[in-house]
Order: structure tokens, then C-alpha cells, then sequence
């Protein structure tokens, strides 16, 4: 049997481009199984139907054939995609096919072990190639940082400054001579902005 396999990492996404690339696949819409949930977890109730739970046997069977669009339905990174990968392609023993990479494909194997290795060796290669390239933008992200913050940028809530009149103004609320509200209207401020004021002055 050959089943496709669709998912959107939230419901406000559309799942019809997938949906149509598998059927173009020649899969019947009812051997689809589609999820529309977080990719920050495998609490995919569609997929756990597809490879199984503690509880429930997978849908799939030895040398049936999984087919996803893209090698990130399997998993958000590389060591997910690699034991997603391991568990269907050899626990299973189920094949995996990726429509928009022609090399991932354990299904053309049919016992050659050498199809079998180039398509594992080809999923090794482009999961480590994905993940090293979020590390990089990661670590290009905080190199601009550190230059920002180097040119004096400054990065989360802007700093309060002091109105006009505060240090007589605190000085006569802090003696009880006004109200904090009295002193609140006089500086023209909110009463969070106020007190965050006063932390700011009283910790200095």
C-alpha cells in the first residue's frame, strides 16, 4: 500500500498544495492522512496513525511506502528527520518516499542495498546540511547583534527618563507633602511609569 502524508505547522495554513502533490502522485485520498499542528512537537495524531503509538499498531505495513512532499514533514530538524527516517525505514521496514527529492526514495531499492545506502546517505547529507545552515543563520543573527550593541544600539524597552521638576517632586512625595497621584499629574506620568521611576531613582 502507498500512503501520502501532509502537514502545516499551523491551522491558519493551507494544506491544498500538499494534498495535490500527492494525489498528482497517484495516491487516492483515502490513503492521505494530512495534520495541521505545531512542528515544535510529533503530537500529530494523523502521523501517530500512520507509524503508531505505545497503544495502537501503524497503518503502516512492511514495504508499504510513505510518500511526504518535502523532507521536513518528517521532522523541524536534522536528529528528528534521522530517527523519524530509521524508526519507518527499519523498524517498519516500511519505504519513504520525498516527491521534491528524487534520490529519497527506499522504494526504487526493492532489495538492492545500494539504492538503499545512497538514499540514506542523501538524507545524512541534506538533515545536516539544514541544520547547519539554521546554526549559521543563528550565529549570523547574534554577530549582528553584537555589532549593533558595539554601535551603541540599544535593544529592548527603552530606557525612562527623568521629567522635569523630579527631583523636587520626589523629594516632596517621598516627605508626604504631596500625594504620589499629586506627583503623578505635576510629571505628567502614568502610575507604572511613575514607580519604575522610583525604583530606577532609589536603586541609583
Amino acid at each position: 500500500m502507498t500512503y501520502g502524508y501532509a502537514r502545516v505547522s499551523t491551522i491558519d495554513q493551507n494544506l491544498d498544495r500538499q494534498l495535490k502533490q500527492l494525489s498528482d502522485a497517484g495516491i487516492k485520498a483515502n490513503c492521505i492522512y494530512h495534520d495541521k499542528a505545531s512542528g515544535k512537537n510529533f503530537d500529530r495524531p494523523a502521523y501517530s496513525t500512520l507509524i503508531g503509538t505505545d497503544k495502537t499498531a501503524p497503518v503502516l505495513r512492511e514495504n508499504d511506502v510513505m510518500v511526504v512532499c518535502s523532507l521536513d514533514r518528517l521532522g523541524r530538524n536534522y536528529t528528528e528527520i534521522k530517527e523519524q527516517w530509521e524508526y519507518i525505514t527499519r523498524t517498519l521496514k516500511a519505504n519513504i518516499k520525498v516527491l521534491d527529492m528524487p534520490l529519497l526514495d527506499t522504494s526504487k531499492a526493492s532489495g538492492d542495498l545500494d539504492t538503499k545506502f545512497i538514499a540514506d546517505l542523501v538524507l545524512q547529507i541534506l538533515s545536516y546540511t539544514a541544520e547547519k545552515e539554521r546554526a549559521n543563520i543563528r550565529h549570523r543573527q547574534r554577530q549582528g547583534i553584537d555589532v549593533a550593541i558595539a554601535k551603541g544600539v540599544k535593544f529592548g524597552r527603552p530606557s525612562i527618563e527623568y521629567p522635569d521638576k523630579w527631583l523636587e517632586t520626589y523629594e516632596a512625595w517621598k516627605k508626604e507633602n504631596i500625594t504620589a497621584k499629586a506627583a503623578m499629574d505635576a510629571l505628567g506620568l502614568k502610575r507604572n511609569t511613575f514607580y519604575r521611576l522610583v525604583k530606577k531613582y532609589e536603586e541609583q
